[in-house]
């Protein structure tokens, strides 16, 4: 079990990685040309869809046995990507809570919510499409 948790912390991180360059190109290209607000909407499926790749990519790795596993997994990606994204908005933006929990609200054109959801489930929805479960 050591070795899974490890290693979904090493795909999280890689997930991060991954998400951190998506919002540049969502905040330096898309933002300009559709609006802040219909970016976000967008890039919460081509986001979720780089988080499905990758966790299609890793599940073998990662050596998922169980559903709880699988579960166990996605919340590691979620806890890991919320800290990280509530983290560096907080500190190094210097965005008010009120800003970031902003994020999660579609009225105002926040989709992480719907993110996260996926970002939970990946690990289950990779195993299960590949046959591991």
């Amino acid at each position: 079990m050591i070795a899974l948790l490890l290693r979904a912390l090493l795909v999280g991180i890689l997930i991060a990685a991954i998400e951190t360059l998506h919002g540049i190109l969502r905040v330096r290209w898309l933002n300009r040309h559709i609006g802040d607000k219909r970016a976000r909407r967008v890039t919460v499926v081509s986001g979720s869809l780089l988080v499905l790749f990758t966790a299609w990519v890793a599940v073998p790795w990662l050596g998922i046995r169980s559903q709880t596993e699988a579960w166990i997994t996605g919340l590691i990606w979620v806890i890991l990507l919320l800290a990280y994204d509530l983290g560096l908005g907080r500190w190094y933006f210097g965005f008010s809570w009120q800003r970031l929990l902003m994020d999660f609200d579609p009225r105002k054109g926040g989709m992480l919510g719907l993110g996260m959801l996926v970002l939970l489930a990946a690990p289950w929805l990779a195993c299960i499409g590949r046959g591991l479960l």
